[in-house]
């Protein structure tokens, strides 16, 4: 037996997760109320505990850690074009683990730059033009953030003929130059500006959040959580060398502050009179909805769903709905002790899935042109995708789970919306993904084949 602990320390909940790399089993499980308040520590220490009782006392070989504590990374990037650079600067901001708090075009104003004071970001990605295109833009807001009242890393990521320039402008200040985000116009290159931010937040802002002392318990936290997530559903999906995965999917990872959507998959148009309008997706996407939540965001549900959908689906009284939502808004740690509580926490899962889901996935739209109608698909089409992978405390400890996640499909009454059309419903039942997702960086075979058997074989077996 080779024994490895991998930790989560999530917003809401520290999860704690013991495994056997030689068997690919787990070993145990335990999940604890992350106490960012007081000392992260605490949490861990109750976590480790409980987890004792279940698995005896091991001595763990190698231990590793992820982090998305105190609502994840705060940033905002800035790009030229909504529908080109902005975008592209959004997408390196997600899957690098981020979550976005608004996405600014064009130059900056002076209303932005207030904006940007208030919000006081952990990271700002600048972005702007082609390489050997515009650069007044992106100089342009260069000169405005070095106005800045604090030192907030700032990554460039814009055309390369603008990029020392800019980091003369911001002299005195923590910047990094990458690799323009988009190149050519059309063309996408994420990776090294979320391989940056990556490394921003484990050398900078883990240690304000109180995980210095965390990092002495384990061998290191080496990735937001919402990357773990990500390496996860991409081994799932793509398997690894010999091993094989589940294919196209979606996972849904409802949480207290966010509701996380990822996909694995192509999302091309399905035939050759649909148009592609904007830019094409990555294959690996996630989009993070800040104002979708069971707890901190839970009025961002209310105002998505709306009261007369959340009544409907709940059975409780329409009027009864604000005064519950404003319980759970202020009672964070709460967890359903009665009926009509169950029903409101069920009616909100719901709320929060359909919504996230229906944001992440691509569009149709009809469009009437002088040669015929035409289709412009915006996004991803996720219709043909084969599993949506459901995780997130709310979803897990529902007892209507499977209800709750099939949500996330294709529904007639909005026939624009390219969600999964008949993918079957696989559920994170012991809460693994975002430790698989740590355990692939290193086993990850052992990772593939515990999911395989805790999340596949779970589903197929109901």
């Amino acid at each position: 037996m080779k024994p490895i602990l991998l930790v989560d320390f999530g917003s809401t909940n520290t999860k704690v997760t013991a495994v056997d790399v030689e068997d690919c089993r787990i070993l145990g499980t335990a999940a604890v109320y992350t106490t960012v308040e007081t000392d992260i520590n605490e949490g861990l220490d109750h976590g480790l505990e409980i987890l004792e009782k279940e698995t005896g006392p091991l001595d763990f070989e190698e231990r590793y850690a992820c982090s998305s504590a105190a609502g994840g990374l705060k940033m905002i990037s800035i790009g030229l074009v909504p529908d080109l650079t902005a975008q592209a600067s959004r997408e390196a901001s997600l899957g690098a683990g981020a979550k976005v708090w608004k996405t600014y075009s064009f130059q900056l104003t002076k209303g932005d730059f207030k904006e940007i004071e208030e919000y006081h970001p952990d990271i700002i990605l600048l972005t702007g033009g082609t390489d050997g295109g515009n650069t007044e833009n992106i100089l342009y807001n260069a000169q405005v953030l070095s106005a800045l009242s604090y030192d907030c890393p700032i990554v460039i990521a814009g055309n390369r003929n603008a990029a020392d320039q800019c980091q003369e402008i911001l002299k005195g200040r923590s910047t990094f130059v990458c690799e323009n985000v988009m190149p050519r116009l059309g063309e996408l290159n994420v990776i090294p500006a979320q391989k940056q931010i990556r490394e921003i937040f484990l050398k900078r802002i883990v240690q304000g959040k109180g995980l210095s002392k965390a990092a002495d318990l384990v061998s290191g936290i080496i990735m937001p959580t919402p990357s773990a997530m990500m390496e996860a559903m991409e081994l799932l999906a793509e398997g690894w060398e010999d091993h094989p995965g589940l294919g196209e999917l979606v996972g849904v990872d409802l949480g207290g502050a966010t509701t996380d959507v990822y996909s694995v998959a192509e999302g091309n148009p399905a035939n050759v009179g649909t148009v592609l309008k904007g830019l094409q997706e990555p294959y690996s996407k996630r989009s993070v909805e800040g104002d979708i939540g069971m707890r901190y965001s839970v009025h961002g549900i209310l105002e998505a769903v709306g009261d007369r959908k959340l009544s409907l689906l709940s059975g409780i009284p329409r009027k009864r709905i604000p005064e519950l939502v404003d319980f759970l808004g202020s009672h964070t740690d709460y967890i359903p002790d009665n009926e009509e509580m169950k029903h409101m926490d069920f009616a909100l899962a719901c709320g929060a899935v359909e919504t996230a889901v229906s944001r992440h996935a691509g569009t149709l739209e009809q469009v009437y042109t002088p040669t015929g109608l035409t289709f412009l698909q915006t996004g991803k089409d996720l219709r043909k995708v084969k599993y949506v992978v459901a995780t997130g405390g709310a979803l897990i400890h529902a007892e209507n789970v499977k209800e709750v996640a099939a949500k996330a499909l294709y529904d007639p009454g909005a026939p624009n919306s390219l969600r999964p059309e008949n993918a079957k419903i696989l559920i994170d039942q012991k809460y693994i993904l975002a430790a698989m997702g740590l355990l692939s960086q290193y086993y990850p075979v052992a990772a593939l084949e515990i999911m395989k058997k805790e999340i596949a074989d779970y589903g197929h077996n109901e």
